[in-house]
C-alpha cells in the first residue's frame, strides 16, 4: 500500500514539475515578446526621428536657392530701413553761429550728395562732384559737412579761384614764405584740410584750438578778418535754405 501511495505521489510531483516547466517557459516566451515588441517600437521612433531630420535637411536643400534670393532682398530692404532710422532728413539739417562744429549733420551719405546737388550756387559743379569725398572725410575727422563746405566756399569761392584751383589748397593754408601750400590733387588738398581743421583747430589741445564753434576758430584761423564769422555762416545758410 505505501508503495502504491509513494508512486502516486512520484508520479504528481513530476506532473506539477512538468506544469512548472511549461508555465515558466510560456512566461519567458511572453517576456521575450514584449521585450522584441519594445526594441520594434524603439527602432520605429528611431527611425521616425531619423526621417524627420532627413526630410528637415531635404526641404532645407530645396528651398535654399530660393531663401537665399528672398534674403538678399529682406536685407536690402531691412538696410535702407535701418538707414532711415539711423540718419536724419535733409530737412532736419539745421545750423546755427553758435554750433558745434564737430557734430555731423547725421544725414546718410546718399542725401547729402543730394543736397549739395541742389545748390545753386555751385554754378562750377566743384562741390558736387566731390560731395561724396567731402563726407567721407568730414566723417574721418569729425568736422560738420555744411560748415566744412562753407568754408571752402568763403576761401575758394563757389567756383573755386584759379590759384586754389591750381594748388588743390581749398581753405588757404599758408606756407612758410606766405603763399598757398601746393597739394598734388583735388583728394589731397581736401584732405590735407580736413585733417587740418581736425588736429588743429577743432580739437582740445590743438596748436590753434579756441572752441568748436565759428568764432573759436576765427581766433587763429583768420583774425584779421571780423567779418569771417558772419562770411561763413552766410555761405552755410546757402547750402540748407
Amino acid at each position: 500500500m505505501k508503495s502504491k501511495i509513494s508512486s502516486q505521489n512520484l508520479k504528481l510531483i513530476i506532473v506539477a514539475t512538468i506544469i512548472l516547466i511549461i508555465i515558466g517557459c510560456v512566461i519567458k516566451i511572453l517576456n521575450v515578446g514584449q521585450v522584441n515588441e519594445t526594441i520594434a517600437s524603439l527602432t520605429i521612433e528611431e527611425n521616425i526621428f531619423e526621417k524627420r531630420i532627413l526630410d528637415s535637411d531635404t526641404i532645407l536643400a530645396t528651398y535654399t536657392p530660393r531663401r537665399e534670393t528672398a534674403s538678399e532682398e529682406v536685407v536690402s530692404r531691412y538696410a535702407r530701413a535701418r538707414e532711415r532710422e539711423m540718419y536724419n532728413s535733409i530737412e532736419e539739417i539745421t545750423i546755427s553761429k553758435d554750433m558745434n562744429l564737430t557734430k555731423r549733420c547725421n544725414v546718410s551719405r546718399e542725401d547729402f550728395i543730394a543736397l549739395i546737388a541742389g545748390v545753386k550756387a555751385d554754378t562750377a559743379g566743384f562741390f558736387e562732384e566731390n560731395a561724396g569725398l567731402i563726407y567721407d572725410l568730414c566723417e574721418k575727422y569729425e568736422i560738420n559737412e555744411i560748415f566744412f563746405c562753407g568754408l571752402i566756399s568763403a576761401e575758394s569761392g563757389w567756383n573755386i579761384a584759379g590759384n586754389h584751383r591750381r594748388t588743390h589748397n581749398y581753405i588757404s593754408l599758408m606756407g612758410a614764405g606766405g603763399s598757398l601750400i601746393q597739394f598734388d590733387s583735388v583728394e589731397a588738398g581736401l584732405e590735407k584740410a580736413a585733417s587740418t581743421l581736425h588736429q588743429n583747430y577743432l580739437s582740445e589741445g590743438g596748436r590753434f584750438y579756441h572752441g568748436k564753434t565759428l568764432a573759436g576758430v576765427r581766433t587763429r584761423f583768420c583774425p584779421v578778418n571780423p567779418e569771417w564769422t558772419n562770411l561763413v555762416y552766410g555761405r552755410m545758410q546757402q547750402i540748407v535754405k
